[in-house]
């Protein structure tokens, strides 16, 4: 019995070690203190101006004139984690699958919103208030938002081109961006003209700099198979 108990716990052990294995691997984007995994929009450094490390977050500075901020890895799949405040009235947002060849990150890279609903105009419409797929899809009833000043839970995770928006602890959006669905809301809005907009299979990570004031921190990332 004790022989047949030992080797039954061995399996199990080896068991959770290979499941450990497979899981995918949690990458750090910024760890309160470095700012080495990021850089300006087609820049190669980090800003010099308008953003800076403070309290352990990575703050955009209201009129800073820092601009965006990418990544240096690229990502294909991936679910993202972070953490998001605003100062009152504030707007920012962080695009996925951001690529270089355009003016700007949002010709490509689809928005999860970061926004102080109450104060700011955007907040009045439900597809460009916080943590929704900006001026596409609306942030469904699960939408619980912190008060301006505390912490928000993000989440993105971007499959293929099924993508999902989490906001503390629930699912908000859910859409196929290559969908029937997907296609026509991208007709009848700004992004219609823009042929490379939600099309690609892999980009950068990039926090907006809207001229206001925004806090990022615990922000991790870890890449997906695809289904």
């Amino acid at each position: 019995m004790k022989i047949r108990t030992l080797f039954a716990g061995a399996w199990l052990g080896l068991a959770m070690l290979l499941m450990a294995a497979e899981e995918p691997r949690w990458e750090v984007l910024f760890d309160g203190i470095s700012t080495a995994s990021w850089r300006a929009y087609r820049g190669k450094d980090f800003p010099a101006k308008g953003w800076k490390v403070e309290d352990g977050a990575l703050r955009v500075m209201a009129k800073g004139g820092g601009g965006d901020l990418v990544t240096r890895e690229q990502y294909g799949d991936f679910e993202l984690a972070f953490e998001w405040k605003v100062s009152p009235g504030a707007n920012s947002g962080v695009m996925y699958r951001v690529r270089e060849d355009r003016g700007a990150p949002y010709e490509t890279g689809p928005e999860y919103q970061v926004l102080d609903d109450a104060k700011h105009a955007d907040g009045r419409n439900p597809k460009t208030s916080a943590s929704a797929l900006y001026a596409l899809v609306a942030a469904n009833a699960k939408k619980q938002l912190k008060p301006v000043g505390e912490w928000n839970e993000g989440r993105i995770v971007v499959k293929g081109s099924k993508v999902e928006h989490w906001l503390n602890g629930a699912q908000v959006v859910a859409i196929d961006v290559d969908g029937p669905e997907a296609k026509e809301l991208i007709s009848k809005s700004k992004f219609k003209d823009w042929p490379g907009f939600a099309r690609q299979p892999s980009g950068h990570i990039c926090l907006q700099d809207h001229g206001d004031d925004a806090w990022f921190r615990n922000l991790r990332i870890r890449r997906l198979t695809q289904p």
